[in-house]
């Protein structure tokens, strides 16, 4: 028997490569176009997400796996593995959380449920430091405990191109994306106990990345940074910059740089550009 398995969803964003070279299980989200689904990441990518999301009439949605789907995987990583430690985006972002927990109480089995109360790349070094621990042998419950601490060292941001996308799935008003279209603003939004907390607005898109690193460095101040990622939604330009600004500021290089998946780019679309930090 293998020790621990551990499951994630695909809106951490963890290039398939990279998953497999972990042993990391991922539990896709679904994309909805009309009456077209998608698995993320499985039946449609990053890359031919955004094309169809800019001819598209119709607004894709999102949805969560079922709890049939949880079960199901559960199922089979416990017939050769002792535990498995479920890492998840943020409830208060998503239902996919709770489908897993769900299907945890319809399983037999020692099953850990994790709200990584993050997003994106922040649930990827979230799994990466849980990854780590099972290699060194840690037990199932200590490493769940350590996440805990991950979690609050682990900071995200990123900034939108756009608000359209946020009006249109409903997380802003139609005024506030109006404004923001009239101003050219980009946002540059923070992740903080599971949620979006606004930093900054300025005008420029390299205005943003320029500002995302200064609020990086503060909040690096007196630390070391162990892991950093960047992520982009059809944006790699920018990205290489906020990537080689990062690499300057904290002589380290980017662990990966990925594009956006395609379920969070429902919610961001193109332009947008992330990073995250793991700090110790």
């Amino acid at each position: 028997m293998k020790r621990i398995a551990i499951v994630t969803d695909s809106t951490a964003d963890i290039p398939a490569d990279v998953a497999n070279a972990w042993g990391v299980t991922v539990v896709p989200l679904m994309v909805n176009f009309g009456s077209e689904q998608y698995r993320d990441g499985v039946d449609i990518t990053s890359e031919q997400f955004y094309p169809k999301l800019a001819s598209s009439q119709i607004l894709p949605t999102t949805s969560q796996p079922s709890p049939a789907e949880f079960k199901d995987t559960y199922e089979r990583l416990l017939q050769d593995h002792d535990s498995i430690i479920s890492i998840h985006i943020s409830s208060g972002l998503s239902g996919t959380l709770t489908s897993a927990q769900t299907a945890k109480g319809m399983v037999d089995g020692n099953i850990y449920i994790v709200d990584s109360q993050s997003i994106s790349l922040g649930i990827a070094l979230i799994v990466a430091e849980a990854v780590e621990m099972v290699q060194q042998g840690l037990a199932a419950s200590e490493i769940v405990a350590r996440l805990e601490q991950v979690k609050k060292s682990t900071e995200v941001m990123f900034t939108l191109d756009t608000l359209e996308y946020l009006h249109k799935g409903g997380r802003i008003g139609k005024v506030h994306a109006v404004m923001g279209a009239m101003l050219n603003i980009k946002p540059i939004v923070r992740v903080v106990d599971g949620i979006y907390i606004p930093v900054a607005k300025v005008r420029r898109q390299e205005q943003a990345l320029k500002e995302m690193v200064r609020e990086f460095q503060t909040l690096a101040a007196g630390k070391t940074v162990k892991r950093l990622v960047v992520a982009h939604g059809a944006a790699a330009k920018a990205a290489e910059f906020l990537a080689q600004k990062l690499q300057q500021a904290f002589d380290l290089a980017p662990s990966f740089f990925v594009p956006v998946g395609p379920v969070i780019g429902v919610h961001t679309g193109p332009g947008t550009v992330g990073a995250a930090l793991l700090l110790e």
